[in-house]
């Protein structure tokens, strides 16, 4: 089994050897050798090669003779090949010596072949360069010129077209590196033009603002030569309104004075023709700056330094002194707002929109209004201190005529009298009428050329005259009213002032109507409020006459120096009530003796006297009253009760006399009723009466409060007990004083269960 196995392994070596190639065979071999029949295997392989050597012996003989016989052949061939050869060198010989010509004809022609082609792609690319170099040198002439913006309009082109037909050149991409040089070149060269502008236009902007400015104004004072008729018109119609001798500022000045706060004087310059601004500007670095930049794609950048270095170059400009305290003078104001209106429209002649500066000067139209109250205040405060409060003398037609004109005033009853006369009002009736129509006049100039509606040109003068009236002129009479030392008569004078005042708002109403051209009865028409300001002020001083007469009374009353425990009263009134009832007659005589019976107001003062006196009566009744109830009054003896009343019948005489006409019956009498009925039930001791008819509408002692009849009675009472006292009130029956007594404490308990019935 092994020997079959070992046979076989030699025939796959075999095998493998014969279809091996012999490079390859080594590791075949050495597996012969690693066995332990290499001698066996020999010996098949020796029996293999003598196999194979038989088998190429017969192939051998097989084909012998056909191979003797193609070596005959052959033999036989090559003399006839060697011709041949001879032949094929002669003829190649002769080809080479007649192809050398041919050769060199056709070098030659390859040469100018390539030649030609040479030429070609020369001219091909000349043509292509030459645009560029053109195109280059035209960038060299306009950089040589400063003609920038073409220069970079030349170099952008060259850039995008020229460069890239060319090819790449060493001249190309030395122009190609250049390129942002020269970009960057003409970008400086343009900015330092435009700075150079920036710095001429800065050192120039004086003259080169004033002549805008005059050729503005000229153009101004053309467009408004029709209307100036109309306004002259306007004028005259006013000034006749005012009389000739009105004026309206303190300088003397009338309102309608051409007189011009501008810069330039019109009439004069009309002779001579004015150059424009634009005649002295060059803004062609501007532009040319402006589209380089566009050109470089940077216009933002250039919009953004050009509008911050302009914005310096106006703050620098516009930017008030350190120095500039807050102005106060309207005056000045009012020639600052005409320049800026004259500013306004130079700026909108050469098209800048000017919405702002208009929406500014509104806004100053209220710091103006703010100085010219404050400036009126003091004119108002000067005119209430330097006014005598007495009614005007008149001694001549010429005087009242005067005095006509700067205050609407009419009574024909008045006129009747002959001259000299006299005028209800005083001296700051006419010339607060006349401050006020300055005030409107000066509110009028601001609003001029503001551009305004003849409707919003009114309201904003009815507004302001509305605050001065009902802000400025009503503090005013309110310092006048308030301030020391002003007398009754004074007082008297200025409800008659007022009074003139207020009836004179209706003229004022007409005045404004006739400088804006608006009706007054124009769908909502700003009123004026100047009706309740005077009514305002008037009451003001009607109570402050009140006022003052019940401290008048208060000081009287503090000298007052009962006796409360004086067992017997005295048949006349005190002194303290003697001068007090003196005083209130002469000064109430002050109130009926005012002037002025024909004129509505004329029953005015007969109205504050009736008041003042009803007042004072009612405040002394008061006040007595308060006397009799004090705290500190222990005790009220029976005698000092008389003198009291003693005094009570002296106020009742001078209610009775009639100190102010107009009271009707004994209507000043019921002032005193309270402390009538009190002391009557005291004197009279009727106290059965008054605890019988109390709460009913008939009752005799209807006006006795319970209260104040158990507090005066107590006093009384304390008053009798006090046993130590000689001129007791009832020492005369010291034999029944116990029993009055016990009558006295009755009456008490009685009255505090009818406080307490009542309260309850």
């Amino acid at each position: 089994m092994a020997s079959a196995e070992t046979a076989a392994e030699h025939e796959r070596i075999l095998r493998e050897i014969e279809s091996t190639d012999t490079n390859c065979i080594g590791p075949t071999l050495r597996s012969v050798y690693d066995g332990q029949e290499h001698g066996l295997f020999m010996d098949k392989l020796e029996g293999r090669i003598r196999n194979h050597d038989r088998e190429i012996e017969k192939m051998c003989n097989h084909h012998f003779q056909g191979f003797v016989d193609s070596i005959t052949e052959l033999l036989k061939v090559r003399g006839e090949a060697q011709k041949l050869k001879c032949q094929v060198t002669e003829t190649n010989q002769k080809l080479q010596n007649d192809g050398k010509e041919l050769l060199t004809s056709m070098d030659e022609l390859r040469q100018c072949r390539l030649q030609q082609r040479n030429i070609a792609t020369t001219i091909d690319k000349l043509t292509h360069c030459l645009p560029v170099l053109e195109m280059y040198s035209k960038l060299q002439e306009q950089m040589r010129a400063k003609r920038y913006y073409p220069a970079l309009r030349t170099l952008e082109h060259l850039e995008e077209s020229c460069l890239p037909q060319a090819g790449s050149y060493r001249f190309c991409t030395i122009m190609a590196e250049n390129i942002p040089r020269l970009r960057t070149h003409i970008r400086d060269v343009s900015m330092s033009d435009l700075k150079d502008f920036l710095e001429s236009i800065r050192k120039h902007s004086d003259k080169i603002g004033e002549t805008a400015m005059k050729q503005a104004q000229v153009q101004i004072a053309r467009d408004n030569a029709v209307t100036s008729q109309q306004r002259s018109a306007s004028g005259r119609r006013i000034r006749k309104e005012m009389c000739l001798g009105t004026k309206v500022d303190r300088n003397g000045s009338n309102p309608f004075s051409e007189k011009d706060s501008g810069i330039l004087d019109v009439e004069d310059e009309e002779e001579n023709e004015i150059p424009g601004a634009q005649d002295l500007v060059d803004f062609s670095p501007v532009y040319r700056c402006l589209h380089i930049y566009t050109v470089l794609g940077a216009r933002d950048t250039f919009e953004n330094y050009y509008r911050k270095q302009r914005r310096k170059q106006a703050r620098l400009v516009l930017q008030p002194h350190s120095n500039m305290s807050y102005c106060t003078d309207p005056d000045l104001i009012l020639d600052l707002k005409n320049l800026i209106v004259l500013f306004a429209d130079t700026l909108q002649g050469y098209g800048f929109p000017v919405n702002q500066l208009f929406d500014m000067l509104l806004e100053m139209r209220d710091q103006y209004g703010e100085i010219l109250l404050k400036k009126w205040n003091q004119s108002f405060r000067q005119i209430l201190d330097q006014d005598n409060y007495s009614p005007i003398p008149v001694a001549s037609p010429e005087e009242y005529q005067r005095i006509a004109c700067q205050f609407p005033f009419q009574d024909p009853e008045l006129d009747k009298i002959p001259f000299p006369k006299k005028l209800p009002f005083s001296e700051f009736v006419p010339k607060v009428y006349s401050q006020l129509k300055e005030f409107i006049y000066a509110c009028l100039k601001y609003s001029e050329d503001l551009h305004l509606s003849s409707t919003e040109i009114d309201d904003m003068i009815r507004k302001s005259t509305n605050l001065l009236l009902t802000r400025t002129l009503s503090h005013c009479l309110q310092y006048a009213i308030k301030k020391k030392n002003v007398g009754l008569a004074e007082l008297v004078q200025i409800i008659i002032n007022t009074t003139h005042l207020e009836q004179s708002c209706h003229y004022l109403e007409e005045f404004i109507s006739n400088i804006t051209n608006v009706p007054p009865d124009t769908i909502n028409a700003t009123k004026l409020y100047g009706t309740s300001t005077f009514k305002d002020a008037r009451h003001a001083a009607e109570e402050e006459i009140y006022t003052n007469l019940n401290q008048k009374i208060d000081q009287f009353l503090q000298l007052a120096d009962y006796d409360w425990t004086a067992a017997q009263g005295g048949a006349q009134a005190s002194d303290y009530l003697s001068d007090l009832i003196a005083f209130l007659c002469s000064t109430f005589a002050v109130f009926t003796h005012l002037p002025g019976n024909a004129i509505e107001h004329a029953t005015l003062p007969g109205k504050v006297a009736q008041t003042a006196c009803m007042s004072a009566c009612k405040h002394l009744s008061t006040s007595l009253l308060q006397l009799l109830l004090e705290a500190d009054v222990r005790q009220v003896s029976m005698g000092a009760l008389q003198q009291f009343n003693v005094d009570v019948k002296e106020c009742e005489r001078f209610a009775r006399a009639g100190p102010v006409p107009g009271f009707q019956g004994d209507t000043l009498l019921l002032a005193f009723i309270d402390l009538r009925q009190l002391l009557d039930l005291f004197t009279q001791w009727d106290w059965s009466t008054y605890l019988a008819d109390y709460g009913r509408p008939t009752c005799k002692y209807l006006r006795v409060n319970p209260h104040t009849a158990l507090a005066l009675l107590e006093k009384i009472s304390r008053s009798m007990k006090d046993t130590s006292r000689k001129n007791n009130m009832f020492a005369q029956f010291r034999k029944n004083e116990r029993d009055k007594q016990k009558l006295i404490d009755t009456v008490v308990k009685q009255l505090r269960n009818l406080i307490a019935t009542n309260q309850a």
